[in-house]
């Protein structure tokens, strides 16, 4: 699969864009920095964004391409974030480290999925928060992007059983116009949760 996005990532445009998603930049600017992890990050464009409101930005993804870019992308906007290579299965960070982990368009395959997502609620800290936006199964039915398989798209029963840990305070199917590059552009079918994890 990393080979898959190198080749993505290897042309020179940035082909998710290099602006921030919308939900995440919205729900985060209500948020005080602080640290943050970027799962699944690319080519840095909500890491970048992150670090420019003054959040400690830690990222990681298994695209060595995607990460040349997404530093390439913070030296232009002179922040700094700390991006590893790695797989979402095997990175660990210490317990309770993180106020918020953000999942955009972070989707795992179902064997691995609730594995993932346990570890990121062990990431946060005591009622920090989970940010997460993907695409939702009725996706199949548009050409903005996304997995073609279905067990990689979440519902709210899947997202509510993942992260039972948290107390979910928005969790809801949207349908939405993507402009963010040109593999996420067009009529599409998201799904978007807040959760923050239990204090006791």
């Amino acid at each position: 699969m990393s080979q898959f996005w190198n080749d993505r990532y290897a042309q020179e445009e940035y082909v998710y864009g290099t602006n921030a998603n919308i939900f995440f930049a919205d729900e985060l600017s209500k948020l005080n920095a602080g640290k943050i992890l970027l799962s699944c990050e690319g080519e840095g464009r909500n890491a970048v964004f992150a670090a420019k409101q003054g959040w400690a930005v830690e990222a990681f993804d298994n695209s060595e391409e995607g990460r040349k870019k997404a530093l390439q992308l913070a030296l232009q906007n002179n922040v700094a974030i700390n991006y590893k290579i790695a797989d979402a299965m095997a990175i660990e960070y210490p317990a309770e480290s993180f106020d918020v982990v953000a999942l955009i368009y972070a989707h795992f395959p179902a064997d691995i999925r609730k594995t993932i997502h346990q570890k990121i609620c062990n990431w946060l800290k005591p009622n920090g928060v989970v940010l997460l936006e993907a695409f939702n199964p009725v996706q199949l039915n548009n050409d903005s992007g996304g997995p073609i398989d279905v067990t990689m798209l979440y519902t709210e029963k899947i997202l509510s059983e993942d992260f039972v840990e948290l107390n979910l305070e928005y969790l809801l199917s949207h349908r939405i116009y993507l402009n963010e590059g040109k593999f996420h552009k067009g009529v599409a079918d998201v799904i978007r949760l807040i959760g923050r994890k239990k204090t006791t």
